[in-house]
């Protein structure tokens, strides 16, 4: 299900971490980073697929996509 999730995705370079972030806003804590901008994405996306089953195995409600959550 990698690539599938319809979460918002927010990456930016972290100076202080040296690496770029991407951060899921609508999963509290789901988070993850790499050298550069795919590789912080394709992080993510299996950090995502984590997150969702601790979720479920903790039986957690998973958040609903709601799509584009920040304006630029």
């Amino acid at each position: 299900m990698i690539g599938n999730y319809k979460y918002e995705v927010v990456i930016y370079w972290s100076k202080e971490d040296e690496a770029f972030i991407a951060e899921v806003p609508e999963l509290p804590g789901c988070a993850a980073d790499g050298s550069n901008y795919q590789e912080a994405l394709s992080n993510v996306e299996v950090v995502i697929g984590e997150w969702i089953e601790t979720a479920i195995e903790l039986k957690r409600t998973i958040p609903e996509p709601k799509g584009k959550l920040m304006y630029a």
